[in-house]
């Protein structure tokens, strides 16, 4: 079977992101929301996504020629792809998609990718656009491999990626309350979503999934949004710089000055590098673990609330 064609749908995607920031500042200006933009983050952010364009530019095809010789070396199905089998992929990709944010999230390697789009304090379609420039040398591609051994070509693979980044562009906006309860129940939402942005200790380590929620229903990790708590937006020890280069890359130089610094044994330093975000070797930082451990220790009357350990 020849290789299918599709659109690279972001790059498309661009003036539909540009109208969405523009509808939401219009919508903002009647409705005001308390901190829902300021000038410097909104550039940052877009500054962030012009650049994660760039290295798609660059590398996206290295990423794609690694999954093309799976394809071509190895045995596999060849599930085609008709409209049916596109929607089956996009529904396997969230799937895989659930893993990898979840990987992202619980070590520090990945996180020090993903952090770029937590760091800012601020919740609106351009922090949607705030996006790392270092996603090619994550290694996150070899989570696609299960998928092109049954059957998913690598180019509708990346299609169906891109959807799945696209529907997310929506939902990080304070400007729109609850979805019809259903759509709630299955979709990721912006209520869902803007959990997921919170440094609130309930709201950490919540809500991975990118199209559907229902992952996080079935694997636990599901939050919802508490109408007496409102997500205090950002990562946990704040960045406080508005520089795309710091923005970019902070995490990876401190992650490589604490796995280098003197008096560690092997353990310690692969521990910095892959362990959770937070792990130190003398206490002076948390993980998240202990962060919830630590709120419920203060306000013992919410142990096993949502998001809470029950001790």
């Amino acid at each position: 079977m020849n290789n299918p064609q599709f659109p690279d749908i972001l790059i498309w995607a661009i003036p539909v992101f540009l109208l969405g920031i523009a509808i939401e500042l219009f919508w903002l200006r009647r409705r005001p929301i308390e901190n829902a933009y300021t000038f410097k983050d909104a550039i940052t952010s877009l500054v962030m996504g012009s650049g994660m364009s760039l290295t798609d530019l660059l590398f996206k095809g290295i990423n794609l020629a690694f999954l093309m010789w799976i394809w071509l070396t190895f045995p596999h199905f060849d599930l085609g792809y008709t409209l049916p089998i596109i929607l089956l992929a996009l529904f396997v990709d969230d799937f895989f998609y659930y893993w990898k944010h979840w990987l992202y999230h619980k070590s520090r390697w990945f996180w020090a990718t993903h952090v770029v789009h937590h760091s800012s304090e601020h919740y609106n379609l351009t922090t949607a656009l705030r996006q790392p420039w270092s996603n090619y040398i994550s290694g996150t591609v070899l989570l696609k491999i299960p998928m092109v051994f049954l059957g998913f070509h690598p180019v509708l693979l990346a299609f169906v990626g891109g959807l799945n980044l696209l529907y997310q562009f929506w939902i990080h906006t304070e400007t729109i309350n609850k979805m019809p309860r259903w759509f709630e129940y299955i979709f990721n939402t912006p209520s869902h979503h803007r959990v997921h942005h919170g440094r609130n200790p309930r709201y950490l380590d919540a809500n991975f999934g990118g199209i559907f929620i229902i992952w996080d229903r079935l694997f636990g990790t599901f939050v919802p949004e508490q109408e007496n708590e409102k997500p205090d937006y950002g990562i946990v020890v704040p960045l406080k710089t508005y520089n795309p280069i710091k923005v970019a890359f902070h995490e990876y130089v401190a992650m490589i000055k604490d796995a280098f610094q003197p008096g560690l044994n092997l353990k310690q330093r692969f521990l910095y590098v892959f362990a959770p975000p937070g792990t130190c070797h003398d206490g002076s930082k948390q993980p998240i673990a202990e962060i919830k451990a630590d709120f419920i220790a203060r306000h013992p009357d919410q142990a096993g609330t949502p998001g809470l350990p029950i001790k």
